[in-house]
């Protein structure tokens, strides 16, 4: 109900009421952070900051107040941040795998489900808006925090963001979509200016926004960086004309944090609403620039009007839930649940499932194996009462087999290790040190410190890493490199060298759980690959994560290798199963305003599974410069051994018109499209048909 724009601006009269009898002064107050910046000193700076990093008072332990004038009726709007879960409270919360683990499993079902636990936390820490609907697209999978998203495609990020914005919104908590827009490097986004062609921005990274939106989302954060030499923040064109006038946001748009907002004047006309988490261009400053007639008043009636409308849909009658269910039993098993779904089996060559009963030693190596691998500590960082690590879940899921850990740091005692042993497991990858967010030294005495940022030096793993694997993974005929990371990691250098591939991203709470599981077969791994993996990083655009100003081509990701006519290592939506299916009889149609698509499933093989069945159009009849297909269609299913079932996907064809930035439009092209249905973007994985518009 809170998501449909006709309820919420069923709230207008209301609000205008409010706003009406309102002082300038009150009507700024809703505007920004209750810290008021102006008025600290620095010895209260210093006491923030090192709150922010002790676990007693770390970022966001409980939920950030912006705004609020009780005596009009008007509640605070209350932060708690995301996405892996809430980021308020000390080792309560459920920690949810990252966003980029969920994307894997195409389950936007699944990701609704994930939103209501959410939803329902941030109520019981007292919060009315989580702002964990990270949903930038990684031009590049070097991006420190791309695992706070869903994957490279704009469809598949937008289905998944949508169905966040629609699972936390049915609990009553509004729903903060991030960062807006062009928020892909970590780095630098406090100096980088992206530009792109419109087609670009239209075509590429906005949709996945509009979608968002369209779900029914009821704020926006905007971002850090610079778009074509204007700080997103202030931005009017991103702001003003495109989210407010032609998506028609009835909602708010809020700043990123502390430093989203640069100058008074030009984000106030630019189209900010609330500055976050203190006040410091806005309040005082803003009421002299509107009394100075820098700002119209109307500008600031305007952004009271959206604050306080969207707070009263969201706060009459809202659910409320005590403390009981952060963390409790039913949340932790949609997390396990999710990573089942979601680790993604990407090479196996006859060694998994292992059998138990034959597994008496395994050797675990890696660093990572008996560490709590959840991703970023920055301010997506939340604090689980417990985390499974690999080495604990192996150990609880085979209890008769002797699990022997070696870090890999000694390549001799580690072979000694893998040639004695049934079976080896070898988990590597990243961790918060790794990737994450990032903060110079200079600004971190105002925030939440993480090491952190983008990868720099190379996608592919460590160094001793890469040494290990080509090493020791030969020495056993059962070895399984599992992957730590929040995106793509190169696998060029060693993948022949090992038998079975996994990667684990960052698995949440229960991720050690859920990997034994997969690992002997209790679980059916069924994640597909929400990016490309190539043969050379050179098939991917360049980013310089230093640079003040970056262009964003129109082709990345599988897109760009298809383009180019680049095979990839692993293909996007790839990931193996235990069992196999068969996908057959594609047909196409257009019913209404909807591209119908419908094939038959099969599961061919011995074991109960689910698949993702993936659809794709192809643009080689177009007129224009297009991609040779996108994803445009998914759905997930679970198939009894032997089992059929006719699958339909439906998409609008607004989804295959393309932006003509000569008329400002969309366009749908009159002409034969080929339509591929399957399991990855790989051609030999899809089966195809042909759809004629006229």
């Amino acid at each position: 109900m809170r998501a449909d724009k006709n309820y919420r601006l069923s709230f207008t009269d209301e609000a205008q009421k409010i706003v009406d009898r309102l002082t300038l002064e009150e009507k700024v107050s809703l505007m920004g952070g209750n810290i008021d910046m102006q008025h600290l000193t620095p010895e209260m700076m210093a006491a923030m900051a090192e709150g922010m990093q002790g676990d007693e008072n770390h970022y966001n332990v409980t939920p950030y107040a912006a705004g609020g004038l009780e005596e009009h009726g008007v509640p605070p709007m209350l932060f708690a941040d995301g996405p892996r879960g809430v980021v308020c409270g000390n080792w309560k919360s459920t920690c949810f795998p990252v966003s980029m683990a969920r994307g894997a499993t195409f389950s936007p079902e699944l990701e609704e489900k994930v939103g209501h636990c959410i939803g329902k936390e941030v109520r019981a820490y007292g919060g009315n808006l989580f702002a964990g609907v990270c949903i930038n697209m990684p031009y590049n999978p070097g991006w420190g925090r791309s695992q706070e998203t869903y994957g490279e495609e704009t469809y598949q990020i937008g289905q998944m963001g949508a169905a966040l914005v629609r699972g936390v919104q049915d609990e009553d908590v509004m729903a903060c979509v991030k960062h807006y827009a062009f928020n892909d490097m970590e780095n630098a986004r406090f100096k980088c200016s992206v530009t792109c062609d419109q087609r670009t921005e239209q075509e590429v990274y906005l949709p996945h926004f509009k979608d968002c939106l369209d779900a029914g989302a009821a704020s926006i954060m905007s971002s850090y960086n610079r778009y074509n030499g204007v700080h997103c923040g202030h931005h009017n064109y991103l702001l003003n004309q495109v989210l407010k006038k032609e998506w028609d946001f009835d909602g708010f748009v809020m700043s990123d944090f502390c430093w989203g907002v640069r100058d008074t004047v030009e984000a106030a006309n630019g189209g900010q609403d609330m500055e976050m988490m203190w006040t410091k261009e806005f309040g005082e400053r803003l009421v002299k620039a509107v009394e100075d007639g820098f700002v119209p008043e109307e500008k600031i009636n305007q952004a009271a009007l959206r604050i306080i409308r969207t707070i009263l849909a969201f706060d009459k009658d809202h659910k409320e839930y005590d403390m009981s269910v952060v963390g409790c039993a039913e949340h932790v098993a949609v997390a396990r649940e999710v990573a089942e779904k979601g680790i993604t089996l990407i090479k196996n060559e006859h060694v998994l499932p292992l059998a138990k009963a034959d597994t008496k030693k395994i050797a675990l190596i890696g660093k990572l194996a008996n560490t709590e691998i959840i991703g970023d500590h920055g301010s997506s960082w939340v604090r689980p009462p417990y985390v499974v690590t690999p080495e604990e879940g192996l150990k609880k899921a085979n209890e008769n087999c002797e699990v022997i850990f070696n870090d890999g740091s000694d390549i001799e005692s580690a072979k000694k290790l893998a040639k004695e042993a049934d079976a080896v497991v070898f988990v590597v990858g990243y961790n918060h040190d790794d990737e994450g967010e990032f903060i110079s030294e200079d600004q971190m005495e105002n925030y939440t410190g993480a090491v952190g940022g983008d990868r720099k030096e190379s996608l592919g793993l460590h160094k001793d890493e890469i040494e290990l694997l080509q090493q020791v993974g030969p020495v056993n005929d059962k070895s399984v490199a599992v992957l730590a990371g929040g995106n793509m990691i190169m696998m060029t250098e060693w993948y022949d060298c090992v038998n079975a591939v996994i990667m684990a991203y960052y698995p949440g709470m229960e991720g050690g759980t859920a990997l034994a599981e997969i690992i002997y077969g209790d679980v059916n791994p069924s994640g597909k690959l929400p990016y490309v993996v190539p043969y050379k990083e050179s098939d991917l655009p360049h980013v310089d994560w230093e640079a003040t100003d970056q262009y964003y081509e129109y082709y990345h990701g599988y897109t760009r290798l298809e383009k180019n006519g680049v095979k990839p290592l692993v293909p996007y939506g790839f990931g193996l199963s235990y069992t196999t299916f068969a996908i057959t009889d594609p047909k196409a149609a257009v019913e209404g305003d909807n591209l119908v698509v419908s094939a038959r499933v099969a599961n061919t093989g011995a074991m109960d599974g689910d698949e993702v069945v993936q659809v794709y159009v192809g643009f080689e009849n177009s007129a224009v410069d297009r991609p040779v297909k996108q994803l445009r269609g998914f759905r997930r299913v679970s198939l009894k051994a032997g089992e059929e079932a006719n699958v339909t996907i439906t998409t609008p064809l607004e989804k295959l018109k393309w932006y003509n930035p000569v008329y400002r439009r969309w366009e749908l092209e009159k002409m034969t499209y080929p339509v591929y249905v399957g399991n990855s973007a790989a051609d030999e994985d899809l089966v195809k048909t042909e759809i004629t518009i006229a």
